[in-house]
């Protein structure tokens, strides 16, 4: 029976490229696969057989010129032409060229030596500490390297060895029908070597839980969700592996009287009713002492007051912050019977002067009684 055109069976024009002819074997040698074909698997193994042929033809410079110039008699082996057909090749072969980019080729052996993982450290600040910096002593739950075996896992005077299941390759490979598998080696995970006589103390894991109490210095300005490096303070590694690096994740406290917003800081600032109408100067706290602030006369609730250089020198650099007060006035609690009467008085009184002494009340009616009058003319 007259033998199929190569480049027909691989669905590809007679100048495409290498890249081209493999991208195509592999569509076709996945589609016409036995294994994906269970309702008829010997047609598709024997299209299968033609595809593998074609690929191995079309793939070789020499051959694809041979079969170019003078077709199947070019590359027939009866006639003295290259190497064709399935030949005793097993799918094995074919599952390593149409798979092996895709699970990253063939097995390799996993080095033994590992560095160890990251950690991570909550810690938690005043905003006192974190704006003027300060050295916190932090206790770490961590892996280290066993001392009794020097982190090797094996008992002392003895050393790991060739793992026997995978005689040190790290991988075994396990024959699926017509594919040839190689995966992770279960007994040594990969690493080639088996630990024969374990270490009493790590039983063989060459790294013991211990706490480790460090003195973490924290630079002036720092602010919640910054991070401190601490290099190799993490878990150690396996079989000499580097250490891994513990971060120390800051998170600043809430506090009594300031709220920070980057390199500024924020408070209320309550004053009560004569100050605001009278004006006067009160004590403001500050992170560095208290200052004096003047308030002027008729202050109104919600006026901000600015303190320059109050604030936040930011750890990254920058100028320094500033203390925004916000004033907040504070209406007399727990009258006495006369001092109500004095406040009846006043308001009496201050109702007398219309919107002179009550400017934003007033417009603020004016207002309201504009809208409905627009909704019921």
């Amino acid at each position: 029976m007259a033998k199929e055109d190569f480049y027909k069976l691989l669905n590809v024009e007679k100048n495409a490229s290498e890249a081209e002819i493999k991208a195509s074997y592999r569509k076709m040698a996945m589609k016409f696969h036995p294994d994906r074909n269970k309702d008829n698997p010997e047609e598709a193994e024997a299209k299968f057989k033609q595809i593998k042929e074609a690929y191995e033809i079309l793939s070789d410079p020499k051959k694809r010129a041979a079969y170019d110039q003078f077709g199947h008699a070019g590359v027939d082996p009866s006639m003295g032409g290259g190497r064709g057909g399935f030949g005793a090749e097993s799918f094995s072969d074919v599952f390593g060229d149409v798979f092996g980019d895709i699970f990253g080729g063939g097995g390799r052996q996993r080095s033994s030596v590992q560095r160890g993982s990251d950690l991570r450290y909550n810690l938690e600040l005043t905003l006192e500490e974190a704006v003027a910096g300060t050295e916190a002593k932090v206790r770490v739950p961590v892996l280290v390297a066993c001392g009794e075996c020097n982190g090797s896992g094996a008992k002392k005077g003895s050393s790991p060895v060739t793992c026997s299941t995978c005689q040190g390759h790290g991988q075994v490979r396990m024959q699926q029908g017509f594919f040839s598998v190689q995966q992770t080696c279960p007994t040594c995970h990969g690493t080639g070597k088996q630990i024969k006589d374990p270490c009493g103390k790590c039983h063989g894991q060459g790294r013991i839980q211990d706490n480790k109490t460090l003195s973490v210095k924290v630079p002036a300005g720092v602010d919640t969700g910054d991070r401190i490096r601490l290099g190799g303070e993490g878990e150690a590694g396996l079989n000499g592996g580097p250490a891994g690096d513990l971060y120390v994740q800051i998170n600043v406290k809430d506090h009594a009287i300031f709220n920070r917003d980057g390199a500024d800081l924020h408070c209320e600032l309550p004053i009560s009713f004569p100050v605001a109408c009278l004006g006067g100067e009160i004590e403001v706290p500050t992170l560095d002492g208290k200052v004096k602030l003047k308030i002027p006369a008729e202050t109104q609730t919600g006026k901000l007051f600015r303190l320059r250089g109050k604030g936040v020198k930011p750890v990254r650099g920058g100028p320094v912050g500033d203390l925004m007060c916000r004033v907040r006035i504070e209406t007399p609690v727990h009258l006495t019977k006369e001092q109500k009467v004095w406040i009846q008085n006043l308001g009496d009184s201050l109702a007398g002067g219309g919107k002179h002494h009550s400017p934003q009340e007033h417009s603020w009616t004016d207002g309201v009684k504009n809208f409905f009058d627009k909704l019921t003319g």
